[in-house]
């Protein structure tokens, strides 16, 4: 980039930077972002496939979910970034529909390029894609199903949804049910729930089957002293956080001992000090501590003589967890322990769960925090279901929140595609281009939906959109029957908020990246020797990087 003045150039970028603009710049964003939704398109729905993921130091991921394939891709690209943050806003905000947000993305930025061949403005798409949008909005509001109560077959089917494809067929019935219990049991008063207070547990060994709910819980640690009973019961739990140890002076402090009664003395005295703190913990009634802090050696001896069981270093988000499950106050000085701060369960036990000492805090008076175990027969088996029912405590969650849900199986994107080509055509001018491109993109959804279970996706959307337009409005795919029925019978139902929020972020990243013309990229610092190639004219930023064009996916 530089000015001409009187024949001499002035140059204004560093040496080295490159800018490409007008049409090529957009191509080449347009270009980089459909990459990145065709990476993950082919994982969408029930017959969706799954990556394999390997990193620098050769850690392997194998997973099914949006968000996860795009966070362990090293992705160079800026405009592909601008898709990945799209799928981590869906699964920051719902938890679930991170694939169907990146797709509608991808897919509306395809059409966008068609509408600018045929020198359509960009701002002009923008406009119509935002006022799409909003309608969208409007309609998917309209066309919702409310939830009656706590209907429990209900939140078990969006449980079953969320996980479907996700490597937990086997035994999603058992998942779900537990996923639910999960939910309903942290709920609050007023419906809102907290994830944070879910625990999810892996560990390897068993079968998925022996995956369990724990009502109360779970944490993973041994009794810091073997003498201690492995059990209690009617436990009064003091949560402490602070370290059941001899203070050292704050201020610098020199003690001169000359002979050995002096040192026996000195000793004497730091045992009585912290046989001082147990006597404190042990007068307030507690038979268990948790401490997020060390407990000493001298400490653990006393504490196991008097019977109680001890855990140290916690983490302190267990600590919130027990504090909520058993009703008791971090306490953060020894001073402060009285009796009115313990917590109570009906049993604390140190179990072994395939081969490893967890301590059991169950029978809670009220557990508003619960722990699930996972089981697998594999590390990976065991992270794909980690991520498979936490994608499904956070949607059971989103539907005890709104109450509000849509069938599934590409049903509200036909819905929609059809009811934007009506609004399209009131709206007129040129507007009415863009508003219908988006109409058409949404349809990506269904034909996914039957290109990855290996039907004829032109089949399948004729038949969507013929039931459709008979107002059947939940009729959507059943992949595994190959034709068309209703979803919301079917029990193929997911949160609203996982659409409305995939279609709302999906329009803004593809706006967002339609309105750059000019991409100005510096030159990259030296890179090391056998490094990789710096931008040449941004060339490497068109292969994305080390991912070859993506177009080997």
């Amino acid at each position: 980039m530089s000015a001409q003045l009187g024949g001499q150039p002035i140059l204004i970028l560093k040496e080295g930077s490159s800018r490409t603009r007008g049409r090529d710049a957009q191509g080449m964003n347009i270009a980089a972002a459909k990459a990145v939704a065709s990476a993950v398109r082919t994982t969408l729905g029930p017959k969706g496939m799954d990556k394999m993921l390997v990193d620098t130091i050769g850690d392997v991921v194998i997973t099914n979910d949006g968000v996860t394939i795009l966070k362990e891709m090293d992705i160079e690209h800026p405009a592909a970034k601008m898709m990945v943050e799209v799928a981590k806003t869906q699964d920051d905000e719902v938890g679930d529909g991170t694939t169907t947000a990146v797709v509608i993305a991808g897919e509306l930025l395809k059409r966008a390029e068609e509408l600018l061949d045929q020198d359509v403005h960009p701002t002009v798409i923008a406009h119509g894609y935002r006022q799409a949008a909003e309608k969208a909005q409007a309609i998917l509001k309209d066309i919702a199903i409310t939830l009656k109560g706590k209907d429990q077959g209900m939140l078990c089917k969006i449980a079953e949804t969320a996980m479907t494809g996700k490597g937990s067929e086997a035994s999603k019935e058992k998942l779900c049910e537990l996923v639910v219990k999960a939910v309903t049991m942290v709920a609050d008063d007023d419906g809102t729930v907290d994830k944070d207070y879910i625990k999810v547990e892996k560990k390897v060994g068993g079968s998925v089957d022996d995956s369990e709910i724990v009502e109360g819980v779970l944490v993973d640690k041994e009794r810091v002293h073997p003498a201690m009973p492995k059990k209690v019961k009617d436990a009064k739990i003091l949560l402490l956080n602070a370290a059941v140890e001899f203070k050292k002076t704050e201020v610098d402090a020199e003690i001169n001992i000359t002979s050995p009664e002096q040192l026996q003395a000195f000793l004497d005295e730091e045992e009585r000090m912290i046989r001082n703190i147990v006597d404190k913990v042990v007068a307030s009634g507690a038979t268990v501590l948790f401490c997020q802090k060390g407990i000493d050696d001298i400490a653990q001896h006393y504490l196991a003589k008097a019977g109680v069981f001890a855990v140290r270093r916690v983490k302190k988000s267990d600590m919130e967890k027990l504090a909520r499950a058993t009703g008791g106050a971090l306490v953060s000085s020894i001073d402060a322990i009285t009796p009115d701060e313990l917590g109570f369960a009906g049993i604390v036990e140190e179990r072994k769960v395939s081969g490893e000492e967890m301590v059991f805090v169950e029978q809670c008076k009220n557990p508003k925090a619960v722990s699930i175990i996972v089981r697998g027969g594999t590390e990976h088996v065991v992270d794909e279901l980690e991520r498979a029912i936490e994608d499904a405590l956070r949607v059971v969650g989103v539907v005890f929140e709104d109450k509000k849900l849509v069938a599934g199986g590409g049903a509200p994107e036909i819905e929609l595609s059809l009811r934007l080509r009506e609004y399209a055509a009131s709206v007129g001018g040129r507007a009415q281009l863009a508003i219908e491109a988006f109409a058409n993109a949404l349809e990506i959804i269904p034909r996914t939906l039957a290109e990855n279970a290996g039907l004829d996706p032109i089949d399948m959307l004729v038949e969507l959109r013929a039931a459709h337009e008979k107002g059947k409005k939940t009729y959507g795919l059943n992949v595994f029957e190959g034709k068309t029925e209703d979803m919301a019978k079917a029990g193929v139902v997911e949160p609203l908020r996982v659409k409305t929020q995939a279609i709302a972020s999906a329009a803004e990243a593809a706006t967002m990246i339609l309105r750059i013309d000019d991409v100005i990229a510096s030159s990259k610092s030296a890179a090391p020797p056998g490094g990789a190639p710096g931008m040449e004219g941004m060339g490497g930023m068109g292969g994305m990087g080390g991912m070859g064009g993506m177009g080997d996916f």
